[in-house]
């Protein structure tokens, strides 16, 4: 049983190649500042296009880059409410004619 036993490394383990004469490809370091005040760099490759925020590695929230670079701000509508969405469909004229008859239905029920 012993013949037949698998000796030296184990399989899979470790790669016996070397790094010597391995080319990286190029690569650039960018850094970013979280706002609780982590400092962590992340490496890209120079054709990236670099993003202007990064999850913080320590807190997860939202990093900026340290170069100053700001994202756009994007613009916001304000949500839309019912009463906006409302307002679409009648004019005040029609809603207050609708209020009228709601209320004289209301009236009668007393």
């Amino acid at each position: 049983m012993a013949d037949r036993a698998l000796r030296g490394s184990g399989l899979g383990s470790r790669s016996f190649e070397d790094a010597t004469g391995v080319e990286f490809a190029p690569r650039q370091e960018v850094a970013f500042d979280c706002p609780t005040g982590h400092h962590f760099t992340v490496m890209f490759s120079e054709e990236a296009e670099l993003p202007l925020e990064w999850e913080c590695t320590k807190c997860g929230k939202t990093a900026v880059r340290s170069d100053g670079s700001k994202p756009e701000e994007k613009d916001v509508k304000a949500p839309r409410t019912h009463y906006d969405m409302l307002r679409e469909r009648r004019s005040i004229p029609e809603l207050e004619e609708l209020m009228a008859e709601r209320l004289e239905i209301l009236r009668k029920q007393d």
